[in-house]
């Protein structure tokens, strides 16, 4: 699919410098395509009447016309843009938006400027490759209708580029047809068209029946086509469904004609990688196949990979073949200079479960690189079964030598490609790692293995009656009963005396007031006991065994056993329970009665979160009766940003409070954590958080979130979301930076070697606050940030002061830009602390509203602006004579 603009001309235009008119071009930008028209001298109303064309990679994306006055001495002054998205061209009629004038708008609201003039376009998208090629054939009449003296400069619309282009109605034809019609629109041949232009080899009844264009002395001239049969027309909607066709259509269309082939054996040179991941198959291969992952430029990021080209997948010959060029620039090292490559790569299975891709690379201008090509073989298998039935997928990745010439430099060369290709891969392995969780088999077998052999043990009702009634209390009951009911049975009535009367009998003395008493008090012991055995029976069933719902992050706790707890009751002993509690939800096990020493071995699994859990509560309570208020036995709490994952597998946790602490109460418990979404962990969070924001979240690249988890010591799964320039304010100004991310908000600095860091988590902030300028402050305003009591102490060395109430104190100031700032700060606390019922009206709240600018003005979740400091002036009256020197 293809964006098509035709700039036509602009009217209204702000005048820069002295004489009142400028020299106007117009900037076109897409994604990371971009493109410009021809300047045109001294007017504030400009013609430029000029077609573009780009490919449309993901329909989120913007299209950005920026005018421009040229200035040769200066940077070029900005005379106003105006931002399209492809989304309402998409769902316009006939996806396009027609000729219409567009308001021309400044960067910043800010700006006094009122009328920056309008820009007249034509924008639509174009899907047919038959349309597009009768376009160029149209451009290509135009030309040859034109002066033969025109300028051979590229500029868009006005001439096609001085190379030699070969029209054919095969299908390698049509490929060439639409890179000519690109090169014809953006003004010049691409690189990747280039390169296809001198590596690809055409047969030779393709070359025969398409006679080339030839070039003669700046002209292009067209040669009369010899006809062609029926036979050699590719079929019209096969070729059509393989250019609209999406990624994951053309693996079906692939697979359903490779039915039934073997998975291939790993190739010669020997393996590269061979790991289990935590994803299903179809998403890794996603991940680094797709078009739409942007894994492979995040990887070249990483290695300082430059010019990589991904050119689309292409379907051809019905089906049978599925492959794509990838072409790029690998970093020089210190024996080898930057070396050009260029991969053709090739699908040779995928039934959904099972893919396997070869590479075949070449590398021309490394030393006899015309003499051999290196082969890869990448395999994404179904892998182990993990944990609450999670996929897993196995990445095989071998490699082999194919020596197209003899060479005495054989062993030397295998040797060095071997070296590099580890290097290469090891990077891969690593950087694939961040992405997506890497499981050994081993651990995996092993957590299977724990969590199978926790079972609860089942209590009959015998068992229990004998823990509850199996005291001395009930058979002193027992007997005083029987004693009663016998001396009621030998008694006689008595005479009726003092008070009494028929059918009421009092005690006759104190001692028998007393005997009364005691049989009471029994009684009711005796009655609570029984209570407490229904009690028992009835809250037997707990959370154990209940499934998780859903996809996102998924947290398993399997309760074990717990010891020392401490004794509440007369009896020496405690009722007690736990409760877990991780992002709002709660998981509640079973009530074990009459013991210190209680054995669960029960498993809660928490419904799939959306935000990665930051800590997990536990309360250990004892149970006293549906109406009594619950006493606690202790509390702990789990924090996922400052263990370790595999640490938690198997851990003895100590219980906080009075009670736990004087007893030196634990308990045993078995934590997993894994995230059942695969690879688009990052980019499902970030679409989330820009709805919920209001503003759009660059993604920021791997070495930058490296280098930020390093900072911190976090998680590979954390990633940052923005940093700001500022000072933390205590005894003494301190400059930094300040990072946010989805469960924390930190604070680094290094000055001179002397280092400060310190991190807490949105949901330890109690609440944020707008400080009003002040002298001390630079006259600026500044944040103060109140965390919850006996919170975030972790963090107490960065804290301007602790308050009466035990809760710490953070001041910052002096941000370059404080509302853009404060708005991020307050919509990631109130998103991450708010309930889902508040999060769905804030949702709803939003969609009511406009879209919000990405710049610091306009409303921001609703918060208002900070109130700046009042401005106060005066007038004095003074004799002018004064300030004359005369």
């Amino acid at each position: 699919m293809r964006l098509r603009v035709h700039v036509i001309e602009a009217r209204n235009l702000p005048a820069m410098g002295g004489s009142g008119l400028s020299d106007p071009y117009a900037k076109l930008q897409l994604g990371r395509q971009r493109a410009k028209t021809k300047v045109t001298r001294k007017t504030l109303s400009p013609s430029w009447d000029e077609e573009f064309a780009f490919r449309v990679g993901d329909l989120k994306e913007e299209l950005v016309v920026v005018v421009l006055d040229e200035d040769r001495y200066f940077s070029d002054d900005f005379l106003g843009q105006v931002k399209v998205p492809l989304s309402a061209v998409l769902d316009a009629q006939n996806r396009s938006l027609g000729t219409q004038w567009y308001q021309l708008l400044p960067k910043s609201r800010k700006s006094k400027t009122k009328d920056y003039g309008e820009i007249r376009l034509t924008i639509s998208l174009s899907q047919n490759i038959l349309e597009e090629t009768a376009i160029l054939a149209h451009c290509v009449s135009d030309d040859l209708a034109s002066n033969s003296d025109k300028s051979t400069e590229l500029q868009k619309g006005s001439s096609l580029p001085n190379i030699p282009i070969e029209i054919s109605t095969s299908v390698s034809g049509g490929d060439e047809i639409e890179n000519a019609m690109e090169d014809r629109l953006n003004g010049g041949p691409s690189f990747v068209n280039l390169l296809n232009k001198i590596f690809s080899v055409k047969p030779k009844d393709a070359e025969a029946s398409a006679p080339p264009l030839s070039k003669n002395d700046g002209n292009l001239d067209i040669l009369e086509e010899t006809p062609s049969t029926s036979s050699e027309l590719p079929d019209k909607q096969d070729y059509e469904t393989d250019v609209t066709m999406s990624f994951e259509e053309q693996l079906k269309a692939f697979g359903s004609c490779h039915e039934g082939n073997k998975m291939p054996e790993n190739l010669s040179g020997g393996v590269l990688i061979d790991q289990v991941y935590a994803v299903a198959p179809s998403d890794l291969n996603a991940l680094l196949f797709s078009p739409s992952s942007d894994f492979l430029q995040s990887l070249a990021v990483m290695q300082g990979t430059t010019g990589l080209e991904i050119q689309q997948w292409k379907l051809e010959n019905h089906g049978d073949i599925l492959k794509r060029v990838v072409s790029y620039t690998k970093a020089p090292t210190k024996l080898v200079k930057a070396v050009k490559a260029t991969e053709d790569v090739a699908y040779l299975k995928a039934d959904g479960d099972m893919y396997a891709v070869l590479a075949d690379v070449i590398t021309p201008e490394v030393p006899f690189g015309n003499a051999f090509r290196v082969e890869v073989l990448t395999c994404i298998l179904p892998g182990p079964e993990l944990p609450d039935d999670e996929k897993s997928s196995r990445l095989v990745v071998s490699w082999r030598m194919n020596f197209i010439q003899s060479t005495m430099m054989k062993s030397m060369i295998e040797n060095g490609a071997k070296q590099g290709l580890k290097d290469n891969y090891n990077q891969f392995s690593e950087f694939l790692s961040r992405n997506v969780r890497p499981v050994d088999s081993k651990d995996t077998a092993a957590a299977d293995k724990d969590l199978s052999s926790v079972q609860p043990e089942q209590e009959s009702d015998w068992k229990l009656a004998y823990r509850i009634f199996g005291n001395f209390t009930l058979v002193s009951s027992i007997i005083a009963f029987i004693y009663v009911f016998a001396h009621i049975v030998l008694a006689s009535p008595g005479v009726i005396q003092g008070l009494e009367f028929p059918g009421l009998d009092l005690p006759d003395s104190v001692g028998e007031v007393i005997v009364c008493g005691v049989l009471v008090l029994q009684g009711q012991r005796v009655l609570n006991m029984i209570a407490r055995f229904i009690q028992a029976k009835r809250q037997r069933g707990s959370d154990h065994g209940v499934k998780a719902q859903g996809d996102g992050w998924l947290l398993t706790v399997a309760l074990i056993d717990a010891t020392n707890l401490a004794a509440i009751k007369s009896s020496g002993y405690s009722d007690p329970y736990v409760v877990f509690t991780s992002n709002g939800k709660t998981k509640t096990s079973s009530i074990k009665f009459h013991t210190l020493e209680p054995q669960w071995n029960e498993i809660f699994e928490f419904d799939a979160m959306q935000d990665p859990p930051s800590v997990m509560k536990i309360n250990v309570y004892d149970f006293d009766g549906p109406f009594d208020e619950v006493a606690s036995l202790g509390h702990a709490e789990v924090n996922f940003l400052k263990s370790n994952i595999s640490e938690l597998a198997d851990i003895w946790v100590p219980l906080k409070g009075k009670l736990a602490q004087a007893c030196q109460s634990k308990l045993h418990l078995r934590i997993f954590l894994n995230n059942s979404r695969g690879a688009d962990v990052m980019k499902d969070y970030l679409d989330k958080m820009e709805k919920q924001v209001g503003k759009k979240i660059v993604v920021r690249s791997p070495h930058t979130n490296s280098a930020f988890q390093k900072i911190f010591s976090l998680p590979p799964e954390e990633f940052l979301i923005n940093d700001f320039t500022c000072h933390l304010k205590r005894k003494m100004l301190t400059q930094g930076r300040l990072f946010l991310s989805p469960r924390i908000i930190g604070f680094y600095t290094n000055l001179f070697g002397h280092k400060t860091k310190f991190f807490f988590l949105w949901e330890d902030i109690e609440d944020i606050q707008v400080i009003p300028p002040t002298l001390s402050s630079m006259g600026g305003p500044s944040l103060l940030i109140i965390l919850h009591k006996d919170r975030g102490l972790d963090a107490r060395h960065g804290a301007k002061q602790l308050d009466n109430e035990g809760r710490l104190k953070f001041h910052f100031q002096s941000f370059v830009s404080f509302n853009v700032a404060h708005k991020t700060i307050m919509a990631l606390w109130k998103v991450r602390f708010m309930t889902p019922e508040q999060k769905v009206q804030l949702v709803e709240e939003e969609s009511e509203t406009e879209d919000l600018q990405n710049d610091e003005s306009g409303s921001f979740l609703g918060i208002e602006e900070a109130k700046m400091s009042e401005v106060y002036s005066s007038t004095k009256p003074f004799d002018v004579r004064f300030l004359s020197p005369y």
